[in-house]
């Protein structure tokens, strides 16, 4: 006989709690979708309508996710009932897709005390609102560089998921699980969260302590811990690069051994794999900000423009001018 986890925790019947599900267009679908199923198992393992959600959007009709699928929305962006949880869900090109109306309607949902989210990207619908102003928050790790350059008053963590007050923000993919995992263990007991889980296969839940990337070892396939140390210094470090020499130092070895190690299992020189990693944050910072191309190159440690055009070219077969025109391009298509 299947035990009911949500009945010993609470006899009494509570109106189910709704969460109001806002979808941006381009919005990922795999956080959407996951943070539903775990509402949907928590009431189907209760036997008791605990959740129900409804799907709102800047529209009247439907919105398009990063995949490809339209998804029919329940309602338009209007009023909500003060005890519901607002949950915007973004993906792709997020600073396109927010719209004005979209910025006042948060605003307006917030000043009346509703608890809101951001899933994945979402987080910068929430910060461009003003909304995570001295709040903990995270965002998708690709776009961490840009939401850190613009919004400094919002303490940025990596985490995959961070609950501050009444404002919750997650990293994307499976990190809304994590997120919803804990709402339904706050609202209904560890037992019914733990179980949500077993139903999803998801044997590993994580806290808000928990980081959204891979360790170093894991994402570069070397298990060195020399090698993994300098390369979590350089990647702290991108604005203003440290010399190959003090990393060495730092690691406990001469710069001729460190040279060894990165051609070793790297192919490549310390020298450029700092540069590979100081050149990715331009581009993501040219393809996700409206910085100009002198401040991303500071921002990314090149004293002058015409260092970092030659090293971007060189790198990317493209121009840092031509990289920003033919994002724009893109989008205006």
């Amino acid at each position: 006989m299947m035990d009911h986890p949500a009945k010993a925790h609470s006899e009494m019947h509570a109106a189910p709690r709704r969460f109001v599900f806002v979808l941006v267009e381009n919005f990922t679908l795999l956080s959407f979708a996951a943070a539903i199923e775990c509402l949907r198992i928590a009431n189907r393992l209760s036997e008791r309508q605990l959740y129900e959600w409804i799907v709102a959007g800047d529209t009247e009709d439907t919105i398009k996710c990063s995949a490809g699928a339209r998804f029919k929305v329940d309602i338009s962006l209007d009023e909500l009932n003060r005890d519901d949880t607002v949950l915007v869900c973004g993906g792709t090109d997020i600073q396109q897709v927010t719209t004005k109306r979209l910025l006042s309607w948060v605003r307006r949902e917030a000043r009346r005390g509703i608890k809101i989210g951001g899933l994945c990207t979402a987080s910068y619908v929430l910060a461009k609102a003003g909304l995570l102003d001295g709040k903990r928050a995270t965002i998708h790790w690709e776009n961490h560089d840009s939401f850190a350059e613009e919004f400094d008053e919002v303490d940025l963590t990596k985490s995959v998921f961070t609950v501050d007050g009444n404002r919750m923000t997650t990293a994307g993919g499976t990190s809304s699980i994590d997120l919803m995992l804990k709402l339904i263990a706050d609202d209904h007991g560890e037992k019914l969260a733990n179980a949500v889980a077993d139903q999803l296969i998801y044997s590993s839940i994580r806290t808000d302590q928990d980081t959204q990337r891979l360790s170093v070892p894991t994402r570069i396939g070397v298990r060195h811990p020399k090698l993994s140390l300098v390369i979590q210094m350089m990647e702290a470090n991108i604005e203003e690069p440290i010399s190959p020499s003090i990393l060495a130092k730092e690691a406990g070895m001469s710069t001729r051994q460190l040279e060894r190690l990165f051609r070793r299992y790297l192919s490549r020189s310390p020298k450029r794999y700092y540069m590979e990693l100081r050149l990715q944050k331009a581009r993501n910072l040219l393809m996700q900000t409206d910085m100009t191309v002198i401040n991303v190159a500071l921002a990314c440690g090149f004293s002058s423009p015409s260092h970092f055009s030659k090293c971007y070219r060189a790198h990317y077969d493209t121009t840092p001018y031509r990289e920003r025109g033919a994002h724009a391009s893109r989008l205006s298509v």
